[in-house]
């Protein structure tokens, strides 16, 4: 009966003729296990395959803990790992920009989850890509405890592919950072960033287009490497040595006061997001050294000293907000935690200046 229905076309239509292949997800799903459990942590025992994964905040240690949750994705980064076939660096940057997110509330991030769509799947590219997730993982001190992997014909052009990812991480209720004891006099510091942080791709890739470089050319501005490579370093993860410094925070109060990651907005936007409506930062653009390939953007590309610290982190990816009678401690702390630090500048008064001020920005970048 069902051979006779099958000749007579009466069933003629599967759902890998429309393009989806069961099967290929079946298979990442058991190639990708490996890697998650190896971000297995306290709470969670990183198992995949069910509908929804627990997490045990008593078994991590948590007292009175509130819950912070991030999501984000890595934007148009994603396109030149595509074009180029460099895709082993973005699931880092995925899992960057939610934790990075979580610890400047002085939240350690827990669990993390990634959303995986594509045209039609490959098994080995997307373990490609989640191997990278389950890295950023290990990295954070995080589990990789689910996701989703979506397979949509029609929707993404044939090897597209897009990334989303959603953290949770905790902070016991007496030790959240939330910048409201920031006041004027405390000091600025400065966390080294890795590179661009997956931020303002948009705009450097059309930098790119108009040099009219290819992605396997020389890069201008490290010597030695392709363009593509040296443009997709991956986001530093700053959590171990942010939380190294809430830590410490216990018994040195003021140690720190705020911590903003510096992503999309760059400087100028993001520091005013943690500090109270009546303080300003002052920054001195000569604090610290621009990098190569921020130099090599502005220059090749006509942009603003203005415009750079509106739209890339320009060195910094991480800022700290300490009193002044601890900055040298923060110093040390995170300088023994591998941080490369910067003495950014101060809290002022606000009065009638931005919540941002970047001083000697024309000298220092133009």
């Amino acid at each position: 009966m069902h051979e006779d229905a099958i000749r007579s076309n009466r069933y003629r239509n599967r759902y890998r003729d429309a393009g989806v292949d069961i099967d290929a997800g079946d298979a990442l799903v058991e190639a990708i296990k490996p890697l998650a459990a190896a971000t297995r942590r306290a709470g969670a025992d990183a198992q995949l395959g069910g509908f929804g994964a627990l997490f045990d905040l008593k078994a991590a240690g948590y007292r009175d803990p509130i819950l912070v949750a991030t999501t984000d994705g890595v934007g148009t980064t994603l396109k030149i790992a595509i074009e180029s076939g460099q895709n082993d660096t973005v699931g880092i940057d995925l899992v960057a920009m939610c934790v990075n997110d979580l610890v400047v509330q002085g939240a350690e991030p827990l669990l993390f989850l990634d959303y995986f769509a594509t045209s039609n799947l490959d098994v080995a590219a997307g373990k490609i890509v989640i191997a990278g997730i389950a890295e950023g993982c290990r990295i954070a001190g995080c589990a990789l405890i689910g996701g989703e992997t979506a397979e949509m014909p029609g929707m993404y052009a044939a090897g597209d592919y897009d990334l989303a990812g959603f953290a949770v991480g905790a902070v016991e209720r007496e030790e959240v950072i939330d910048g409201r004891h920031v006041t004027a006099g405390d000091v600025v510091l400065g966390l080294a960033s890795s590179g661009l942080h997956s931020n303002g791709f948009s705009l450097v890739r059309r930098v790119v287009a108009e040099t009219g470089l290819k992605w396997n050319a020389p890069a201008p501005f490290a010597p030695g490497r392709e363009l593509a490579a040296a443009l997709l370093d991956p986001t530093r993860i700053y959590v171990k040595s942010c939380l190294a410094l809430a830590r410490g925070a216990r018994s040195r109060p003021g140690l720190v006061k705020a911590m903003a990651h510096i992503t999309g907005g760059g400087l100028i936007e993001n520091v005013p997001r943690v500090i109270p409506d009546d303080a300003t930062v002052e920054i001195d653009a000569a604090a610290w050294p621009l990098p190569p390939v921020f130099a090599w953007l502005a220059r090749e590309g006509g942009i603003a000293p203005s415009e750079m610290a509106r739209v890339f982190n320009c060195g910094i990816g991480m800022v700290v907000v300490t009193a002044a009678a601890q900055a040298d401690e923060a110093t040390r702390i995170l300088a023994g935690a591998g941080e490369t630090v910067h003495r950014l500048g101060r809290i002022v008064p606000r009065g009638d200046k931005p919540g941002c001020i970047v001083a000697n920005i024309d000298g220092a970048w133009g």
